[in-house]
């Protein structure tokens, strides 16, 4: 596989690292393109901390190509803020901060968790309130060129988007309510085998609605070749489908070179810088 389409999540990848050192990191092992889960503990964090993080990406020489937005405390189960709306203000905030950032750095997508369902509130209201922020999201991307991107996930019970047919349903409703048409599917190719999905199906069902591709093998979320994923398949696909986008790594290290599979892996187009 040709390194220049690639991406390295910094948020899971050089875990044994300080976060802003991992940029520097990501390039001495070769590669030119990194992003992350939202690297900071607030919504807002303090201009300090925003400096710092721009310059270690900017120092390291890498573009950073995706970042999420604020979506919580992810370690005790979040997996959103957008559809909350307690928390609702929060997402918007650090949809400016972050368009801030990727205006800077290249940021080409921004990833919106969508959230999980809350007992006692109505689910049509929760979605409603979903597709106005990811419209007001969409419409801030948009002044960098960027997407905003829905992801279906895995392993969290009250996460409703489970499906790629999930989250292009999301896209479609912010394009026909809102008519802004820059939300697109996130597919991570190891949540959609988790939960079921016929991946290849996906690719060429959903090939002009993915913003984004993030890959890891199944099960165990491994490095590509420890578990069963047919992921040759699955990049010859997208191939075919003429998909121009970066592919990221977004998977646990569990050897000691988590990129030695990379120069046996077959060969496919680079993407265009």
């Amino acid at each position: 596989m040709d390194i220049r389409r690639l991406t390295v999540n910094c948020s899971i990848l050089f875990a044994d690292l300080p976060l802003l050192r991992r940029p520097q990191a990501a390039r001495d092992a070769g590669f030119g393109a990194v992003e992350f889960w939202w690297p900071f503990s607030s919504a807002v964090p303090s201009d300090r901390e925003v400096t710092a993080f721009v310059a270690a990406i900017d120092d390291a020489g890498v573009r950073l190509t995706h970042l999420n937005l604020a979506a919580g405390n992810l370690a005790a189960g979040d997996r959103g803020l957008l559809s909350h709306p307690q928390t609702s203000r929060e997402f918007t905030d650090s949809v400016e901060v972050a368009i801030g950032i990727g205006g800077q750095l290249g940021t080409v997508g921004f990833n919106a968790l969508y959230g999980n369902r809350l007992e006692g509130l109505d689910v049509d209201a929760q979605d409603e309130l979903a597709a106005e922020n990811l419209a007001v999201a969409a419409r801030a991307a948009a002044t960098i060129g960027a997407d905003i991107l829905v992801e279906p996930i895995s392993g969290i019970p009250t996460y409703p988007l489970t499906r790629a047919a999930d989250a292009v349903a999301v896209g479609d409703r912010v394009r026909r309510d809102h008519h802004v048409d820059n939300v697109t599917l996130l597919a991570d190719l190891y949540h959609l085998t988790i939960n079921g999905d016929d991946v290849e199906r996906v690719i060429v069902q959903f090939a002009d609605r993915i913003g984004h591709i993030q890959v890891a093998d199944a099960p165990g979320r491994g490095e590509p070749g420890t578990g069963t994923s047919d992921l040759a398949a699955h990049i010859a696909a997208l191939d075919a489908q003429s998909y121009p986008g970066w592919i990221s790594l977004e998977y646990r290290a569990t050897r000691p070179d988590p990129f030695d599979w990379i120069p046996e892996f077959p060969a496919s187009p680079p993407r265009d810088p």
